[in-house]
């Protein structure tokens, strides 16, 4: 009960203090229609990402990464709903793939940043290209305004911004100054308010189970507090996927389909070995008693 009380303090203190004042919500009740025409010729710019889709077509060869990647190669097009939507699934199933190719697709830095951010310091990243250029990535508006956060190569993305005299936008101080968690949430905080579309590839990498506690507090609080923001993200995170409302598609099983989130493999991996782990250990360690050497 104290981690909820210690969570609504953080989102209550995060509302006051740093975050605009709302704007008043363009969304209508389910089935109204806007009053006027303005209102509803701004709902219709609102930035939005609506559908991913996959143009066969443009595939040259199905046997090379990534369209070797079950999921890819079954992929035909996603329709997106949410304002939030997460990629879920196991080691190599393809989410961080179609995630990246995603955010290539849109126009930012395949290491992370901004549409300005462009260094590249390892080849690999190039990889998803191909799938990148075979994609249909379809706005409602397509603004190219955002931030790409790509967990592995964060520490890359941290040197431009010194380099290119940006600290002011990130809080006023230097990502490198502070641990790898603090960074993480200072760039959401400072850098994620303006309106734009934000990927996010596994940021619970760098965030203890409170800290991440924090991220739910703070997006909820962007979402609420600016209505042409909009978060694609793939984690393996539990208390992330947990968001109410959120969109989830599984990569597991050699498909991408939509799931509940008590349907996702974090979920009932976590709460099954909370719920007994002792059970788990003595499957995992056979009879040796937990620090044995022999």
């Amino acid at each position: 009960m104290h981690i909820i009380l210690w969570a609504r303090l953080v989102l209550k203190h995060q509302s006051d203090r740093r975050c605009p004042a709302r704007k008043p919500s363009l969304s209508c009740p389910q089935g109204a229609v806007p009053s006027n025409f303005t209102e509803r010729r701004m709902m219709a710019t609102m930035m939005r990402l609506r559908s991913i889709t996959l143009l066969r077509d443009r595939v040259e060869d199905w046997s090379v990464y990534p369209f070797d990647v079950p999921a890819i190669r079954c992929l035909e097009s996603l329709e997106i709903r949410s304002r939030i939507c997460f990629f879920v699934g196991e080691n190599g199933s393809g989410k961080s793939t179609l995630l990246e190719a995603v955010a290539e697709n849109y126009g930012f830095g395949r290491e992370g940043g901004s549409r300005n951010f462009y260094q590249t310091t390892t080849d690999s990243v190039g990889r998803i290209a191909p799938l990148s250029k075979a994609l249909r990535v379809a706005f409602s508006t397509r603004t190219g305004r955002g931030f790409y956060l790509r967990a592995e190569s964060f520490f890359n993305v941290a040197t431009q911004v010194d380099q290119m005299g940006l600290q002011d936008g990130y809080g006023g101080r230097s990502l490198h100054e502070q641990s790898h968690g603090e960074s993480f949430l200072s760039l959401l905080e400072n850098r994620f308010r303006r309106a734009g579309f934000y990927v996010l590839d596994e940021p619970e990498a760098a965030l203890s189970p409170q800290r991440q506690l924090s991220m739910l507090a703070l997006v909820r609080t962007l979402l609420s507090g600016n209505n042409d923001i909009q978060f694609l993200i793939a984690s393996h995170s539990p208390i992330l996927l947990a968001y109410p409302g959120a969109q989830i598609f599984s990569f597991d099983e050699g498909r991408i389909h939509e799931v509940r989130y008590q349907e996702t493999s974090p979920y009932q991996i976590v709460s099954r070995f909370l719920a007994r782990p002792d059970v788990y250990l003595k499957e995992l360690f056979g009879e040796l008693p937990i620090g044995s050497d022999e």
